[in-house]
């Protein structure tokens, strides 16, 4: 049998889990054969570990909470479970299966009065830069653990409840805890739970569920903070309240006002000034949020607020947003108002004593953009319900033939279905890029002005440019433009927004040869789970067929950066998202001259998820190794490598250290890459299991 690793010497004793392991083995195997599918996802070490391991120490945790009784003088006592995934007990302290689990626990309440969480188990914090106190909620501290089956437990709460405590209340208790499993390269596993409950009997009826948690992991794939054992905002909640406070700096860590001022970030009115916005946690560690772009806009409040959410993805009070507005929540990002004044509270400047009023102005929506309704002030112009939209169909493609120059048939019309002719638009051009097997030229050409009227709503354009006689395989044409319009037109707050259409592709064989798609890699849905609504280059690129035209592996930025601060910059697709994603972990420098020689610099870009999960944005098994035969080696003239292979220009994206480049290139010669011998599908160091939690 496979024992766990350590130094387990002859003569020495053998932890009792290990004996009940052997006898279940002598006495028949079949209870410890797995199950034909796993428990495990991809992204988990469990997945890719050997049959043997799995039956032996049963990785994962799932902690559930049974009940919770309160004694008349206010002692707590939890009942709970451990549980693997298959729903094995575990044992908490490691003796009968592998790994001690440590648990922690948080009561708390929502009083009548209020609409928050206020905690009874709570820790006072002595600031050493201030020498301020804080009361801040937290975990009980010196409760006792019984035993009362395998796998069942009752923890009794040091902290009890005080004296005439309302049971009328809604109550809530926090379980959350780990599992080391770190001595099996199984990591240590995590999960938490949350019982809410009457003390005094009868249904919940007032509850804290303004955002869920599977909104958060969109972006953060799967929360875990403080160690990684707070993985639900259901739980997150019960501590960060308004009862809690950050001593050293005086900032507040209310769920509410924090997350909105991280958010915020680098545009916090506070910020813009000079100020970061720190918040100083465990062991005296720093957290400064002032460089934060939140890449769906600030004012994208549906990103976070599901108001259109159904089922369980639903929040209880997803319109709370909508209904209750409050200084607290508001000033979190308008951090610049002072309430008590009235400094910078709209035009006449009005104090606000209190929360009473402000849904009387704020109302949930209003008859126009840019009002002071919730929804009208934080329009985002580019999806501006009053914008007349544009839609592009692309109709056919005649002479795509390798020598000839291709003409396009098309149409473009706003929402309501009436026909925009293309001389009435701001921008519009057409995109050409071939072949499909891997982009290696573009070309763009304008066709405002150039387009031919066919009737009916139908026009056409030739390219200028024939299609190179040489060419062979597929190639695809891409529409993309804007029209500008005036949003309340007339009035003093008239705003010129872009009004772009989405972008369409038609691909077709320029040789005679089955039409090839370009290979899909990921997905804009996945893209705008963080993004909201990807569009960049004045809004004109927003999907990702759009974007490879242009970003292929010979493009560089070389067009748009000045001679003197030379050598160019790869923006090939695979290498720059890769490489903007850990911005602030590359070890280089990485800036892009943009439109009008702009500089963009991403060395503080963070991706706020699961870095190496690597299918939070992948599609197909794109990730994986072999790529797909025919890609070309990428033009990268600042990288270690200058023109390095398919496979190496998309890890060292990530992987950008000089060890690294090194690694990939004793790898790698004129005939190919190897770099799917070890980091193949399936081999000992495939993509997907190097990168497993």
């Amino acid at each position: 049998m496979l024992l766990p690793k350590g130094n387990w010497r002859a003569g020495r004793a053998r932890p009792v889990f290990l004996l009940a392991a052997a006898a279940l083995l002598l006495c028949g195997g079949v209870a410890l054969v797995s199950a034909p599918s796993s428990p495990f996802r991809s992204t988990e070490k469990a997945f890719y570990a050997d049959e043997r391991t799995i039956n032996f120490v049963r990785p994962g945790l799932e902690i559930k909470i049974r009940g919770v009784d309160i004694a008349q003088d206010g002692t707590v006592r939890v009942s709970y479970t451990l549980r693997d995934p298959r729903g094995l007990p575990l044992d908490r302290e490691g003796i009968t299966t592998p790994g001690t689990v440590a648990t922690s626990f948080v009561i708390a309440t929502i009083p009548r009065d209020s609409a928050y969480y206020n905690s009874y188990t709570t820790r006072v914090q002595t600031s050493p830069i201030t020498g301020q106190r804080a009361t801040q909620a937290g975990a009980d501290a010196g409760g006792t653990f019984t035993k009362t089956a395998d796998g069942d437990y009752v923890y009794q709460m040091a902290t009890k409840l005080p004296s005439g405590f309302d049971r009328s209340a809604t109550h809530s208790v926090l379980a959350y805890g780990s599992r080391n499993l770190s001595e099996f390269s199984l990591g240590t596993n995590y999960d938490d739970d949350v019982f809410t409950w009457v003390p005094a009997g009868g249904a919940v009826t007032k509850v804290r569920d303004v955002v869920k948690t599977a909104t958060c992991n969109g972006c953060h794939s799967n929360m875990g903070f403080h160690g990684g054992s707070r993985r639900s905002m259901e739980g997150c909640i019960m501590c960060h309240q308004p009862q809690t406070t950050d001593p050293d700096t005086g900032n507040t860590v209310d769920m509410t006002v924090m997350t909105h001022k991280i958010h915020m970030g680098a545009e916090l009115p506070s910020v813009v000034g000079g100020k970061d916005y720190c918040i100083i946690g465990n062991a005296q560690s720093e957290h400064c949020y002032g460089a934060v772009e939140f890449v769906a806009g600030p004012n994208n409040c549906a990103m976070c607020h599901k108001a259109d959410a159904t089922g369980a993805a639903k929040p209880a009070q997803a319109d709370a947003h909508l209904k209750n507005p409050s200084r607290a929540a508001c000033g979190s990002c308008h951090d610049n108002i002072n309430f008590a004044s009235g400094q910078g509270h709209g035009a006449a400047n009005l104090p606000q004593a209190d929360d009473s009023r402000c849904s009387t102005c704020h109302i949930p929506q209003g008859e126009t953009e840019f009002d002071a309704s919730i929804v009208g002030s934080h329009v985002n112009t580019a999806l501006a319900p009053s914008l007349p939209g544009i839609k592009f169909e692309l109709l056919g493609v005649d002479d795509g033939v390798a020598g000839r120059r291709p003409r396009v048939t098309f149409s473009i019309k706003n929402k309501a279905g009436n026909v925009v002719p293309p001389n009435q638009m701001n921008s519009f051009s057409f995109v050409l890029a071939g072949p499909t097997a891997d982009y290696a030229t573009y070309r763009s050409e304008a066709a405002i002005q150039t387009s031919q009227d066919l009737g009916g709503g139908r026009y056409a354009y030739t390219f200028t440019q024939p299609i190179p006689a040489e060419a062979k395989g597929s190639f695809t044409i891409g529409m993309e433009g804007y029209k500008n319009f005036d949003l309340l037109a007339g009035t003093t707050r008239q705003v010129t927004v872009r009004d772009a259409g989405m972008n369409v592709t038609r691909t077709f064989s320029v040789d005679g040869s089955p039409v090839v798609q370009r290979r899909s890699s990921v997905s804009l849905e996945k893209c705008n789970s963080c993004h909201g609504f990807l569009s960049l280059h004045g809004f004109n690129r927003n999907t990702i067929e759009q974007c490879v035209l242009c970003h292929n592996p010979n493009t560089t930025d070389t067009a748009r950066r000045a001679a003197n601060l030379n050598p160019p910059e790869s923006i090939h697709m695979a290498t720059m998202i890769h490489r903007i994603h850990t911005g602030n972990l590359q070890t280089r420098d990485f800036t892009i001259y943009g439109f009008g020689n702009t500089p963009h610099n991403y060395n503080k870009a963070g991706y706020p998820g699961i870095l190496q999960n690597c299918s939070q944005c992948h599609i197909n098994n794109s990730q994986q190794l072999p790529v797909k035969d025919g890609l070309l080696p990428v033009v990268d003239p600042r990288g270690y490598n200058t023109n390095p292979g398919p496979e190496t220009a998309a890890c060292t994206g990530c992987h950008a250290t000089k060890a690294a480049a090194a690694h990939a290139a004793i790898n790698s010669n004129a005939i190919g890459e190897s770099c799917a011998t070890c980091h193949g599908n399936n081999s000992e160091f495939a993509v997907d299991k190097v990168h497993a939690q």
